[in-house]
């Protein structure tokens, strides 16, 4: 490896992983936001750059990495030749005086998108309708809604009262927010993203003093899952998906995190997403739960609506209160 630059590295290190596994005669097949092999159905390769093999987890070298890991793996390359191979496979020439960097194959193309300007939606005159259906239709705890309000992350917007939920960086400043309508019409619920966010934030509890992180798909998912189990102390982020580029930025905010909960759906995206995060998190060295909400509720939501209506829970306890 000392033969090379760092340039070069980075170079071979950014070559399309699933481009090199096709030319090596595998076929990729993508499923969700990752690909597996036809001839290898336990092969995971996220962001067309690193690949993991769940099926031989514990062999140390062999489960997973880079796409140099890759070519001495399925190849029988060593490191040297895996390096060669990738910059011939980029169209890279080794000649040191090259006053401008090769042009790439087979990388995705970055496309210039014109952003909207993000603007959050106007705040109601007061948060009536919010609380009105946060506690009655969605049986959340009105000390739970108070947190919540009281930290600035909802609030009720005019003219049609939807609940604005919104996602934080690490300093506060809010880069994402979502709507969520409180009059369902016919059974169909209104939900949008506000125009111009960045979807690599998600509406977030953070606590600098908690190495925890509980993950989840909706915020409403997040406050129900503080309301069951009195949790204040936790870091917690709803995706708002299942795809989980907002978990990884808040992961590099937040570097004191440790562990992972994901409590998705119980439904088959739910499951199938909880199964590949799992996967990548733990081969990048975090322990990872899987905490879905019982069988026979979908989310964390229906378990806190059944729990209540069935009078079987003791979330309502005057003897409760807020850390």
């Amino acid at each position: 490896m000392q033969n090379f630059t760092e340039d070069e590295l980075a170079i071979a290190k950014s070559v399309d992983l699933v481009a090199v596994a096709s030319s090596l005669g595998y076929t990729p097949k993508r499923i969700g936001n990752y690909y597996t092999l036809k001839e290898m159905d336990s092969m995971r390769i996220y962001n067309r750059s690193h690949w993991c093999r769940f099926s031989r987890r514990y062999e140390k070298g062999e489960n997973g990495g880079s796409q140099i890991d890759f070519l001495r793996v399925f190849a029988g390359m060593d490191v040297k030749e895996a390096v060669f191979w990738l910059l011939d496979f980029a169209g890279y020439r080794r000649i040191h005086d090259t006053p401008e960097k090769p042009v790439l194959k087979y990388q995705v193309p970055y496309k210039e998108v014109e952003k909207k300007p993000f603007v959050l939606p106007q705040l109601a005159h007061s948060n009536a309708y919010l609380y009105e259906y946060l506690t009655n239709d969605r049986a959340i705890s009105r000390d739970v809604v108070n947190f919540f309000v009281n930290q600035g992350l909802i609030y009720e917007s005019m003219p049609y009262h939807n609940i604005v939920f919104k996602g934080n960086d690490k300093d506060g400043v809010t880069r994402f927010a979502s709507m969520r309508g409180v009059f369902d019409k016919k059974g169909k619920p209104f939900k949008c993203d506000v125009p111009g966010n960045d979807k690599r934030y998600g509406f977030n509890i953070a606590n600098e003093e908690s190495t925890e992180l509980v993950v989840f798909e909706a915020a409403i998912d997040l406050m129900s899952y503080m309301d069951i189990h009195r949790d204040f102390e936790s870091n917690k982020i709803a995706l708002g998906m299942v795809a989980d580029a907002p978990l990884e930025t808040f992961l590099k905010e937040h570097p004191q995190i440790s562990s992972i909960s994901f409590c998705l759906d119980n439904d088959k995206a739910g499951r199938d997403a909880t199964e590949m995060l799992m996967e990548k998190y733990y081969q990048l060295g975090y322990d990872v739960t899987d905490s879905p909400p019982p069988k026979g509720c979908k989310d964390y939501n229906e378990w806190l609506v059944k729990a209540r209506n069935e009078k079987q829970c003791n979330l309502y306890s005057k003897n409760r209160e807020i850390p």
